[in-house]
């Protein structure tokens, strides 16, 4: 995926903060380092998330047969015919990228630096799979190049968490989230709306708590209905509303409107592979959307932060 271009007004969007970075234009990279997950394998749970079918944002050239410095290489040609002089973020975002001894994560981020145009890089991780050793080597690697780690927080409310298997609680991810900040390290959270369980009404409530989290960046994403995952047989069995994209775009403006303004808004959907989407077929682009969203909040006069007193 391209970095956001999008320089709105309304939000203070990712494009524009990772701009204000580097000097040179950069792309992430997903790899898959060929990660579990502990409510994968028998740790904390088995079957993991219930909306989980990891196939869903793995690109093309991101497959864990491959080396990690085989799979940046392979991203480079994937993006480097459009941009020559680009540079590029190693993003460990397949399943949970610290769930590892310290030896064994040490050699695959420090394995990722060495590949060259490679300028930081992304660490897409579980709240309940970090540790101050970690901690530790991830401070002095945050002295020596970019780094974030960007935590799966996915809802503030327990119950919920519990409904979809996440096996960790929102204590867990205030802790964690907590600590990397402490250390100065650039921290951001991931969370979903439309849940199973929770509503527009919910969601709103939960705003102000995300907002309170010392993140840097949030990602937001709605909800989808996979194939092949545990979430698509209850669906199946008894469907469930999801959201239009008209109540969804209404959702996130009002939702906006209770983060605090500096607050880096890195996306709003994600845009699974159209054969294995159950629900919801909106049939748009992720730019598509967000080209929908802003002309939304234009028309409406709204702005991230004006409910929320800084």
């Amino acid at each position: 995926m391209e970095l956001n271009k999008v320089n709105t007004p309304y939000y203070n969007d990712y494009g524009t903060w990772i701009r204000g970075q580097f000097p040179f234009r950069v792309q992430k990279i997903s790899i898959d380092a060929g990660f579990s997950c502990p409510n994968r394998d028998g740790r904390i749970s088995t079957g993991g998330c219930i909306y989980c079918n990891n196939r869903t944002f793995t690109p093309e050239y991101c497959q864990h047969r491959d080396s990690v410095s085989q799979q940046l290489e392979s991203g480079k040609q994937f993006f480097g015919r459009k941009y020559p002089d680009m540079r590029y973020l190693a993003y460990f975002q397949a399943y949970t990228n610290t769930y590892g001894t310290i030896d064994k994560l040490r050699q695959l981020y420090e394995e990722a630096l060495k590949v060259e145009d490679v300028v930081g890089i992304v660490i897409g991780t579980r709240p309940d799979c970090i540790s101050n050793e970690l901690l530790d080597y991830l401070e002095e690697l945050n002295h020596r190049t970019f780094l974030m780690v960007e935590y799966g927080v996915e809802s503030a409310n327990d119950d919920t968490l519990r409904l979809i298997n996440r096996g960790h609680t929102f204590g867990d991810s205030i802790d964690a989230i907590s600590k990397t900040h402490e250390r100065g390290i650039l921290t951001g959270a991931h969370i979903i709306l439309g849940l199973p369980s929770e509503d527009a009404e919910e969601s709103l409530r939960q705003a102000p708590l995300i907002s309170a989290l010392p993140i840097d960046v949030l990602k937001i994403h709605q909800m989808q209905i996979v194939k092949g995952t545990r979430l698509a047989e209850t669906y199946q069995q008894e469907p469930f509303h999801v959201y239009t994209v008209e109540e969804y775009i209404s959702l996130i403006a009002n939702y906006i409107q209770r983060l605090r303004k500096n607050l880096v808004l890195e996306r709003f959907v994600s845009q699974s592979p159209k054969e294995m989407i159950i629900a919801p077929h909106w049939g748009l682009k992720n730019y598509e959307f967000t080209n929908l969203l802003n002309n939304y909040l234009r028309r409406e006069n709204i702005h991230q932060g004006e409910l929320k007193e800084i």
